[in-house]
């Protein structure tokens, strides 16, 4: 069966992949634009959608190929939500179709059915695979650079060189950070010239993949420079530069990153599990007759490729967000399932395990912090949102909300999917007590109130930290959690009208019976901390 399904050509394989990835997200294809989707995705597409300008009016200066592609769908299909998330789901199978081409030339057939299958079901790719961030296109594109890369047998060959070149350059024209791997790459292929300087077609060798490497550099800085020249900022407004950079560069922030992508790499999401079993493995003895195994040149390559990312987005990125670890995770998946085949003959136990245990932590919920969208969590804050939003629609048409991002942006903008006509609002920074606080000073400029959690908590970890308020975990949470419905609604004197709670995402809607200065509120936080 593997072997016939190895044999299929490309394209075959790719619509079977891509209608595994949209019916297994059958539930998740319709849902409302999430988060950083609203915040800069979608908004930054319309721009392009709408006028064909390729920087958005917010000048975050992210790569303008996804808004590109976007765009371009909705002229041909008009503006759906559908069509996006599908959209989302073709690169989600493309680069699930890289990750069974790297998995088949490394390994073998079996191996790369079992590879792809734990990718796909991995929390992290799951979730992604119908998001409309720019993450999942760079994945696509970065997988397939190194599937040609990892795969190149002695001499390459001209055409795979330019092919890797191209990928490595719409993956980087995706999303900027994706630079970080082909630099790593002309790394090791420039310490590898200085190790193999004597023998002539080596040198070559090494020198023509360092020229691969070094060209995603040129369309991206042509970027950054196009940017500045139409807006002045080189690497977007002030805010965004601050948030995604600068305000990360001190000591502290980077030894506490280092520890969560380590745990992000290593055990978010059960990845510890198929980890876990390889390491076991050691210790047993090789099998007879083993079948193929990754390469010396192969391991050390896999391993510098996770070193690096696990280095640099401890530096970079305002947010710690899995996402921007997509292409490693295959990687990680290629070793252990290498480790448990050369082993045992049982290793397909170990894979089911490992899936089983991925396919539960879509749901299941480790009692720690985390962001929703590391799994099916995301859709809960959706659906409690929406569901908000709704109640005010229909009970009170003509209100004025105070909430704060994103609600604030979903009521107002339509094509968010939230409402179909613009709501008045009143924006605060989140529900802490100090926000509160400062919206009571205030209580003639609203009538109604969507309150919701902006910093997602379980239920059990919330417990456990409203319990030891004297940790660092406690104080910290403390500083930042947001007030419950009741809470705000004792201290704004309102009354708790609709609430849900969803596994710990929360929303609710307070009215409040007094008058109040009506105004439409444009949100004036859009787009300034996208991730």
């Amino acid at each position: 069966m593997t072997a016939r399904l190895s044999a299929l050509p490309a394209p075959i394989l790719f619509v079977l992949f891509f209608v595994a990835v949209a019916v297994s997200h059958l539930t998740l294809l319709r849902l409302p634009y999430f988060w950083d989707e609203g915040g800069y995705y979608i908004p930054a597409a319309l721009d392009f959608y709408r006028t064909g300008q390729l920087v958005p009016h917010f000048t975050n200066a992210h790569p303008p190929l996804p808004n590109i592609l976007i765009g371009t769908l909705w002229h041909l299909v008009g503006f759906h939500i559908l069509a996006t998330r599908l959209l989302v789901c073709a690169f989600a199978a493309g680069g699930l179709l890289a990750v069974f081409r790297l998995a088949q030339r490394l390994l073998d057939a079996t191996a790369a059915v079992a590879v792809t299958l734990l990718t796909a079901v991995y929390p992290i790719w799951f979730a992604q695979s119908t998001l409309a961030h720019a993450d999942i296109f760079a994945a696509a594109f970065t997988l397939w650079a190194f599937a040609l890369y990892l795969t190149s047998q002695g001499a390459p060959t001209l055409g795979r060189q330019l092919s890797v070149a191209a990928l490595f350059s719409l993956a980087a024209l995706s999303k900027e950070t994706s630079i970080l791997q082909p630099a790593a790459l002309a790394g090791l292929e420039l310490l590898l010239l200085v190790r193999g300087r004597s023998n002539p077609a080596l040198r070559r060798q090494h020198i023509g993949w360092i020229a691969v490497m070094a060209f995603p550099l040129l369309p991206l800085v042509a970027w950054f420079g196009y940017h500045h020249h139409v807006t002045g900022f080189t690497f977007g407004n002030p805010e965004y530069l601050r948030y995604n950079a600068t305000a990360n560069l001190t000591v502290g922030h980077i030894l506490q990153a280092l520890r969560y992508r380590f745990l992000h790499l290593f055990w978010q999401r059960n990845m510890w599990i198929p980890i876990l079993f390889a390491l076991a493995c050691l210790f047993l003895p090789r099998r007879d007759n083993a079948p193929r195994q990754l390469t010396h040149n192969n391991l050390r390559t896999i391993a510098l490729l996770v070193a690096a990312n696990w280095v640099a987005f401890s530096i970079l990125g305002g947010a710690l967000l899995t996402r921007y670890l997509l292409p490693i995770y295959p990687l990680v998946l290629i070793v252990c399932v290498d480790q448990w085949r050369i082993h045992t003959r049982r290793w397909p136990i170990f894979a089911a395990v490992t899936a089983g245990t991925f396919i539960s932590a879509l749901w299941l919920n480790p009692p720690t912090s985390f962001a929703p969208e590391d799994n099916l969590t995301y859709r809960n804050m959706i659906v409690v949102d929406k569901e908000a939003i709704d109640f005010v629609a229909a009970h009170y048409p003509d209100a004025t909300i105070l909430t704060a991002w994103p609600v604030a942006a979903d009521v107002f903008r339509p094509e968010l999917g939230y409402v179909t006509r613009p709501m008045k609002a009143v924006s605060i920074e989140d529900f802490t007590l100090p926000q509160i606080r400062k919206a009571a000073q205030e209580p003639g400029r609203y009538d109604t109130a969507i309150v919701f959690t902006t910093h997602f908590v379980t239920p059990s970890f919330r417990s456990y930290l409203m319990s030891h308020p004297n940790t660092r975990r406690g104080r910290e949470f403390a500083a930042t959690r947001d007030l419950s419905p009741t809470e705000i609604a004792a201290m704004l004197g309102g009354q708790i009208v609709w609430q849900d709670d969803r596994n710990g995402e929360w929303a609710a809607v307070l009215r409040f019976d007094r008058s109040y200065d009506a105004r439409l509120l444009q949100p004036n936080n859009e787009g300034l901390r996208t991730r």
